[in-house]
């Protein structure tokens, strides 16, 4: 089997529901933002149940990388469809979606007001748990892709170019610059001989898929400006922050506030607070969309919540799937390999920035938080804790350390 092989599947891994509760588990518990979600992947998906290989999820992780739209949830969604197909995508994006969902639309029609009485500091352990779950994922995915001087030497100045540049567009560079590189550098023995995952996606419905993504882009706005239906034009805005936005989900936020804020579909208070309660709750940030659409209007709607929420992440499902099938045989040839050797080095680097800036600089401010992220990295990696019960300890933790100031 080769090693970009998906694991042989057994029936109870493939069925939607197993995998929506597996997603759902994990949407209940991964806090830190997008990288420490690819973090909470790894270990589920890589370590514990093996369903990918390291150099196999790192290829997801740098396809994701390349689209625009959350890349965290872009990943989940490909995991979901190389196990269960379209309907196990459906069931992954549901399951990591929905308790975020769930909790900011119910902030925003006033029913939960969870978020002030969480204790203090206990948001804060989590950010510092993530610190722990990304150093887990920068250690591991290092060991396994960064094996010589020159990988070593691309993730190193993947991360500084990264840290220097402080762009969404510098990713993509970075990543291009490293798969040239990797081609130019490393020279596989042979051909890998790959068989495709199964299942996956047919070249007619990836390009179908494209198709429908750059039709919906153009059509949309033209529906929009000639209805009056708010409906119509707030799908348009959803779908179009969705599609374009490079750099995941901190990048949405401005463009989300430039559509419903003037348009006066939203108070830019209301638009703050959102964006706070959003920072407490796990799972990807382009929930957020779930909390602004039941906002429009005074609040009250979970169908414009719902409406939104959709809109927003449709274009991510459409090119998923219109890139997996391209991308499934572009990575079995010897040149593409050879690239994606430099591609997965570079990888490894964004996710070292990423540790630091932002993850250490929004968690880390003492001694006690350094100790605090110790116990949490030495509880996933030494004592094999589960990391859902390292997040909720952790929070307990951050609790503690206030109380003892």
């Amino acid at each position: 089997m080769s090693s970009h092989q998906l694991h042989s599947i057994a029936p109870e891994h493939s069925n939607p529901w197993a995998i929506f509760l597996l997603f759902l588990r994990l949407g209940l518990t991964s806090f830190g933002g997008p990288v420490a979600h690819l973090g909470y992947f790894r270990e589920e998906f890589v370590h514990r149940r093996r369903w990918l290989d390291e150099q196999g999820y790192a290829d997801l992780v740098a396809l994701c990388q390349f689209l625009p739209g959350p890349a965290s949830s872009q990943v989940g969604i490909a995991i979901g469809l190389l196990r269960g197909g379209y309907r196990g995508s459906l069931a992954a994006w549901t399951g990591f979606t929905l308790p975020s969902a769930i909790a900011l639309a119910l902030f925003a029609l006033g029913v939960g007001r969870w978020g002030d009485s969480l204790p203090d500091g206990f948001l804060h352990g989590l950010k510092i748990v993530a610190v722990a779950v990304v150093a887990q994922a920068v250690w591991g995915m290092a060991r396994n892709l960064c094996t010589d001087g020159p990988r070593i030497a691309i993730a190193l100045l993947a991360a500084c170019a990264v840290l220097l540049l402080a762009s969404a567009w510098a990713q993509l560079v970075v990543i291009a610059i490293a798969g040239l590189t990797g081609l130019l550098l490393f020279r596989p023995a042979s051909a890998s001989g790959q068989t495709p995952s199964q299942p996956r996606v047919g070249r007619t419905a990836g390009v179908l898929a494209l198709l429908l993504f750059f039709a919906l882009l153009l059509l949309l706005p033209a529906l929009a400006a000639v209805s009056t239906n708010q409906l119509v034009a707030m799908v348009d805005s959803f779908y179009r922050a969705g599609a374009l936005v490079f750099g995941g989900g901190h990048v949405v936020l401005p463009l989300l506030q430039a559509e419903v804020v003037p348009n006066g579909w939203v108070s830019n208070d209301t638009f703050l607070a959102g964006y706070g309660a959003a920072q407490a709750v796990p799972g990807p940030l382009f929930t957020f969309s779930a909390f602004l659409g039941a906002s429009i209007g005074g609040g009250g709607s979970l169908i414009n919540a719902a409406m939104c929420l959709i809109a927003v992440f449709t274009p991510s499902f459409l090119l998923v799937f219109g890139a997996m099938p391209f991308w499934d045989r572009l990575r079995a040839n010897r040149r593409m390999q050879a690239a994606l050797g430099g591609v997965n080095a570079a990888v490894v680097g964004l996710l070292l920035a990423a540790l630091y800036d932002p993850v250490w600089t929004s968690a880390i401010f003492g001694p006690g938080d350094i100790v605090l992220a110790a116990t949490a990295l030495a509880a996933l990696m030494m004592w094999k804790l589960p990391p859902w019960l390292v997040v909720m300890v952790g929070g307990i933790g951050g609790w503690l350390l206030v109380m003892l100031r």
